[in-house]
């Protein structure tokens, strides 16, 4: 509990004194869950696999729970609409491709501290419906569900929620009882937006078995500007390398508002907290060797040392020696018009790389505008001060024209 409100990841606990407290008696099971509905997880699923891990590195027992079950109904927290249903070879694809980013981050071994990795299907698949129902279902009291987030905004916005995602909190709800069953698992870790199911999960066990079950949530991860975690010019950030590659991973990290670095070093990086206090106090021109640092340490957790470094040593030839050994053209734009951020469809007119807005639509479409390296595929996308390193962000339209912007 130390460790995890020191850095960051503590913003709800059902009874932080008894977690404290069983947790220096014995080695505590722990979970997250994890439904498979992309072949990879995104930079946003992050903080939850870096709460497992720090629950590894002290002492204690990191279970990764895969939703080959739950995903053929698809969660519908925080969500207007119904998920796109999932054959059942795309979830065991997908599965696939999420394990590749626990394999690095998770030592699963059979140590009393070894992560395990187990799949909701391996249960839920041979429940009977009758039996569950009467054994688990009379638990809940649709008065209460309706007071559910993810229920009420559909109401709310009169959208139609079907009567298989109305089940999905049950079935979370019984997922910890099954793990407490199988593996002694006394606690569900999570994102805020699922202390609900996870409160949920702690009354059955205490309903059904009389288990003493705990909950333990992390904040919503914003940047300091207000927006959200992980959203970029180019869509999501894919933590595989298949989906996203390392240089462009690097990046993400490389382009972190100053005012993110001491928090994202101490949640996604594993450097001691006296060097963060150091780096974080940097200012001016200083705060972008904290930024090194960070998309060094959390490209090195994700993709291996190796990949950092190359992508480190990218990043180095096509920023900081870009202009003159390249032979980039520069431009130069007042840095107060990425203040409130500037249309990337303006940006590149102004950098002359296009001559109209729809020109910059077409390159767009035709996947041939880049920022950063990385291709765009919002034309609505906002340029701010978060896509710069340094003060340089790099333009490319098609192959053969780039330029680099620098804030005046």
């Amino acid at each position: 509990m130390r460790v995890l409100d020191e850095r960051g990841f503590l913003f709800q606990a059902t009874d932080a004194e008894a977690l404290d407290a069983l947790a220096q008696k014995q080695i505590l099971p722990c979970y997250i869950g994890f439904d498979c509905t992309a072949p990879s997880l995104h930079v946003g699923s992050l903080v939850q696999i870096m709460m497992l891990r720090w629950v590894q590195k002290t002492g204690h027992k990191p279970i990764a729970l895969m939703g080959g079950g739950t995903t053929r109904i698809g969660d519908p927290t925080g969500r207007d609409d119904a998920r796109k249903l999932l054959t059942d070879d795309d979830i065991a694809q997908n599965m696939a491709g999420i394990k590749t980013i626990f394999s690095r981050l998770i030592d699963f071994n059979d140590s009393e501290t070894g992560g395990i990795m187990v799949n909701n299907a391996d249960w839920l698949d041979g429940l009977e419906y009758v039996p569950f129902l009467r054994d688990v279902g009379r638990h809940f009291t649709i008065n209460r569900m309706l007071t559910f987030d993810s229920v009420k905004l559909r109401l709310e916005r009169e959208t139609p929620m079907t009567f298989l995602e109305f089940n999905y909190m049950i079935l979370q709800a019984y997922d910890f009882v099954e793990l407490a069953r199988r593996y002694g698992c006394r606690v569900q870790l999570g994102g805020s937006d699922q202390w609900g199911n996870i409160i949920n999960g702690i009354e059955l066990g205490r309903r059904m078995e009389g288990r003493e079950l705990l909950g333990l949530t992390s904040p919503l991860i914003t940047k300091s500007d207000g927006s959200k975690m992980g959203k970029t010019a180019s869509g999501a950030v894919w933590l595989n390398e298949e989906a996203l590659p390392a240089y462009d991973y690097y990046q993400f990290w490389r382009n972190t508002p100053d005012a993110d670095v001491g928090r994202f070093l101490r949640l996604f990086t594993e450097l001691d907290l006296g060097e963060i206090a150091k780096l974080e106090a940097l200012g001016g021109a200083e705060i972008n060797e904290a930024k090194k640092i960070l998309a060094f340490e959390a490209t090195r957790l994700a993709r291996g040392e190796e990949a950092a470094k190359q992508a480190g040593k990218t990043a180095t030839e096509t920023f900081e020696q870009g202009a003159s050994s390249q032979g980039l053209p520069t431009v130069h734009i007042d840095g107060a018009r990425f203040d409130a951020g500037m249309g990337v469809l303006e940006l590149f007119v102004d950098a002359g790389l296009a001559a109209s807005r729809k020109e910059v639509r077409r390159l767009i479409a035709q996947n041939g505008a880049r920022l950063n390296d990385v291709p765009i595929s919002d034309e609505a996308y906002q340029v701010t001060a978060s896509d710069f390193d340094g003060d340089v962000v790099k333009l490319s339209a098609g192959k053969k024209r780039h330029a680099l912007v620098m804030k005046s």
